[in-house]
């Protein structure tokens, strides 16, 4: 059985697997453009039952899971609006939310890391949560990665739910052997007997002249890791439902934080809502272009919409926000429709993302391509700390604009 086997069937984790790395493209049907835009009312994830939990919140059996970080699903979940009164969050202050509404909810659900006590977290995302919960539910723990990344799985293994915080993402890289051959690999090399229930999350991203090693993008490295499931948050509204989704899974997420978006604000609803970890989300539908983004460049991206509209462009913009598996499903419609693929993506362009998913769309839907995929990644050099040089190292709109133009030629 494939190594990338998930472990179990919470909120976001695949039931069965497909023995193949592919899909049949001509089962997939493009919904209307109409249909693309129409919000639901309910809230939906996949699951491993039909357990409610709540009058506004539903779990549903999921789709097979197809190795190599691509999945399939029968229909879309909820979007990002609801028709009910919501209330202004800052992206940080939604991820707190989230993160307080699961340990109310569970109190095997607990926090660990590096100043995430009273003093709230570099970012504040815990704050305020070791006054209410006290401290052995939110652990200060000290200045070492490898020791409290391997004591959250070890805890996780025990029944808990520990959602692990790296102060820097770049910090993880000291507890890759943990997450690597702990984290990922216990549920299949102890025979099914355990499952590793914990989240890891934390800042990334190019931020503002935070020098080299504080602005890692470690999607590239964590994604060939079998067992273990990624996601991307870059709303609020997506920060929240992410997060508690990622706390409800059976199988290790790990969830990655941009550090330039924590102060971004959005009205999200004031009823419980999850997000699927396995789908994408439509951001803006389109004809001409299918531009997958996520995280930070999802902003990037529409700010060069704006661009290509004025010149008579019509893109389809999508945020995939799982990295791992990819949502073949939302995105194969797309290709199908648009004809052309344009990736854009903050991480290193040798062995990102964006060279995974390029795979995956030129061998499920090479049909369908009027153009070669294109992929628009950061340079593969340490980002320098002199602002200016930092900029050029990342995509930037202009850069987006003339990619279309040339594969809409």
């Amino acid at each position: 059985m494939s190594a990338i086997l998930l472990q179990g069937a919470g909120a976001g984790a695949a039931t069965a697997l497909s023995p193949f790395n592919s899909i049949d493209p001509s089962k997939l049907v493009v919904p209307s453009r109409s249909s693309l835009s129409v919000r639901s009312k309910r809230y939906v994830v996949a699951g491993s039952d039909s357990k409610s939990f709540g009058s506004s919140l539903i779990v549903r059996r999921s789709e097979p899971l197809i190795p190599n970080a691509v999945s399939a699903k029968a229909d879309t979940a909820a979007s990002s609006t609801s028709s009910k009164p919501g209330h202004e969050l800052l992206l940080f202050e939604a991820l707190q939310e989230g993160l307080e509404e699961e340990m109310d909810r569970d109190p095997h659900v607990c926090v660990m890391g590096e100043d995430v006590g009273h003093y709230g977290g570099s970012y504040k995302v815990t704050k305020g949560l070791a006054d209410k919960f006290g401290d052995l539910r939110v652990l200060d723990t000290p200045i070492c990665e490898n020791a409290f990344t391997g004591m959250g799985i070890g805890a996780a293994m025990t029944g808990l739910r520990p959602v692990i915080e790296g102060m820097n993402m770049g910090f993880l890289l000291l507890a890759f052997n943990q997450i690597s051959n702990n984290c990922g690999m216990l549920h299949y090399t102890s025979g099914g007997q355990f499952t590793i229930p914990v989240v890891i999350r934390g800042p990334g991203g190019v931020g503002r002249q935070l020098g080299a090693e504080h602005s890692q993008r470690l999607e590239s490295y964590f994604q060939s890791i079998p067992g273990i499931q990624m996601v991307a948050c870059s709303t609020p509204y997506n920060a929240k439902g992410l997060m508690k989704a990622a706390i409800r899974s059976e199988n290790p997420v790990i969830l990655f934080e941009h550090v330039l978006l924590y102060n971004l604000k959005e009205t999200i609803p004031d009823e419980e809502y999850i997000c699927n970890l396995e789908e994408a989300e439509m951001v803006r539908p389109g004809e001409h272009i299918t531009i997958l983004t996520y995280s930070r460049m999802r902003y990037h991206v529409m700010q060069a919409a704006k661009t290509l509209v004025n010149k008579g462009y019509d893109p389809e913009v999508i945020d995939i926000r799982s990295l791992k598996p990819f949502d073949l499903y939302t995105i194969g419609n797309s290709v199908k429709k648009t004809h052309r693929v344009l990736i854009v993506e903050e991480c290193m362009r040798t062995g990102g993302i964006g060279a995974s998913l390029t795979a995956a769309i030129n061998e499920n839907f090479h049909d369908y391509l009027d153009a070669p995929v294109m992929c628009l990644s950061s340079q593969d050099v340490p980002t320098p700390y002199a602002g200016t040089l930092e900029e050029w190292t990342v995509v930037q709109p202009a850069q987006i604009v003339t990619a279309v133009e040339q594969l809409c030629q």
